[in-house]
């Protein structure tokens, strides 16, 4: 279905160690991490808190292992902050990024966000932009993917439930109001179906603009807890929100479809963050792993 040699298949840390959430998998090794992505048949992952911030001792622990680093979170206050302030460490983490062979750099806004608020509904909660906002978020990003190029690499956004783009009408205007030569769109699975989107709506009309997937799958009878209990989006990751592919209520055959028809390169990055006390994050990195292999054959 898919070009071996252009699509590579990792997973993310976040099922071993939580990077909002430090105590969900604190007894965890980066070392851990990353044997049991590879055992598990994966070719990469993106950055933990966990990993070294040194190139070359990180360079080493990932050659060891036959794995690559496809990306790192990178959080922007472009809408609370002076532009310059972002734009600097953006500078200092797409380095970085480069220096690990990267080709993408992973962008959200967090001005605003609620998503790491315990105990702010993520549904009742959520901030919507102004116009002067918008402005501000769009030509942010603009600027920020000129320096992304100047290293050959792309700034992917990442819609994200309880940000200032969640939903389909935010992920429309964003890459209406953005340069598709310097704006691509990072395409998440589970923060769309969350969020109440049709996935494969957003997968159809942004195909040539998605440079990035995040392969998330959710549990929608906790989903509904969530909203009927007006819960944080951090605590609906406490009680199971989220799984990994073939273990939740996504069907992802036809994004797969989707994908390969239109011949997708880059990564496809398992996302899953739940308590690894829980779901064991290797037989989860497993089970998702057979999934992709049966329905992707990747």
């Amino acid at each position: 279905m898919f070009n071996k040699d252009k699509v590579k298949l990792g997973i993310a840390p976040i099922a071993w160690t939580n990077d909002d959430m430090p105590d969900l998998g604190k007894e965890n090794t980066f070392e851990q991490c990353i044997s049991e992505m590879a055992l598990a048949g994966f070719r990469g992952s993106e950055v933990g808190n966990k990993y070294p911030k040194d190139v070359k001792v990180l360079r080493r622990a990932l050659d060891l292992r036959n794995m690559e680093i496809a990306s790192a979170w990178f959080s922007s206050f472009l809408t609370t902050k002076p532009y310059e302030e972002t734009e600097k460490e953006f500078i200092a983490h797409r380095d970085f990024l480069n220096d690990m062979g990267a080709k993408v750099i992973v962008v959200s806004e967090q001005g605003n966000s609620i998503q790491g608020q315990m105990e702010t509904p993520v549904f009742n909660g959520k901030y919507i932009m102004n116009d002067e906002e918008w402005k501000l978020l769009s030509d942010g990003l603009n600027k920020l993917g000129k320096l992304a190029a100047q290293k050959d690499m792309k700034l992917v956004y990442h819609h994200h439930m309880g940000t200032v783009v969640q939903t389909s009408e935010e992920i429309d205007r964003l890459m209406a109001m953005t340069d598709e030569n310097l704006v691509y769109l990072l395409f998440d699975t589970g923060h769309l179906v969350y969020s109440g989107e049709n996935a494969l709506d957003i997968l159809n009309k942004y195909i040539n603009r998605v440079k990035h997937v995040h392969l998330k799958d959710i549990r929608v009878n906790v989903v509904d807890e969530v909203k009927e209990e007006k819960l944080s989006f951090l605590k609906g990751v406490r009680k199971g929100a989220f799984t990994v592919p073939g273990d939740g209520n996504i069907d992802f055959e036809p994004i797969f479809e989707v994908l390969a028809k239109n011949n997708y390169e880059g990564w496809l990055l398992v996302e899953a963050e739940q308590d690894p006390k829980v779901a064991n994050p290797f037989e989860y990195a497993l089970k998702a792993r057979k999934y992709i292999s049966e329905k992707a054959m990747l």
